[in-house]
């Protein structure tokens, strides 16, 4: 009888902090927008966030931009859910997204700007060269490529952040909101 009950005790607390944990760095649609390798977290920078998402910036050490002045998604993989690593060369392709203004910038695993010689960190709506076709063609590598290109260096595991300044779509109001996707072109 005490064994069940210890048992059945040790399985509510680990599934208890296994969701919790969960619920933190991932998320649930109830805390994010998800579009495909895209999540971006509803109520960032907001006093009335839930508890997930503040757990979640805080545990990142992050100070958002309020949701209701800008969305930031972050892509840890590609579309095809592998993880983005600097070793292989990526394309983030598609429609320019409908905001007032954007920017997309690589990171390393620990939220850190990739040192490059060119100091080259980001790109946005004011610097990007789009194509005839009015798409946005975005290239990452270790090595320089031509067009628009943002070095990863040997970073290792790297994340994007694709910030929207006053998006015209949202998934919350039943808008799509349509974000490039990311290609793996080869790995090293």
């Amino acid at each position: 009888m005490i064994a069940n009950v210890i048992l059945f005790v040790g399985l509510a607390v680990v599934g208890g902090l296994g969701s919790s944990w969960y619920m933190i760095e991932k998320g649930a649609s109830l805390t994010t927008i998800r579009s495909g390798p895209w999540v971006a977290w509803k109520s960032a920078g907001r006093a009335d966030a839930d508890p997930y998402t503040r757990a979640h910036f805080l545990r990142r050490g992050m100070l958002p931009v309020s949701s209701s002045l800008a969305t930031t998604f972050q892509a840890t993989a590609d579309s095809d859910g592998k993880t983005l690593y600097s070793s292989c060369d990526y394309l983030i392709e598609g429609q320019e997204p409908s905001a007032s203004f954007w920017s997309l910038a690589v990171f390393d695993d620990t939220g850190q700007l990739i040192p490059n010689p060119g100091e080259r960190y980001a790109f946005n709506s004011a610097n990007v060269m789009r194509s005839a076709n009015g798409q946005i063609d975005i290239r990452l590598a270790r090595s320089a490529r031509p067009g628009n290109w943002l070095p990863t260096g040997g970073a290792g595991r790297i994340s994007l952040l694709f910030t929207l300044e006053e998006p015209r779509s949202s998934a919350e109001d039943g808008r799509v909101l349509q974000l490039p996707t990311i290609r793996r072109l080869a790995c090293r």
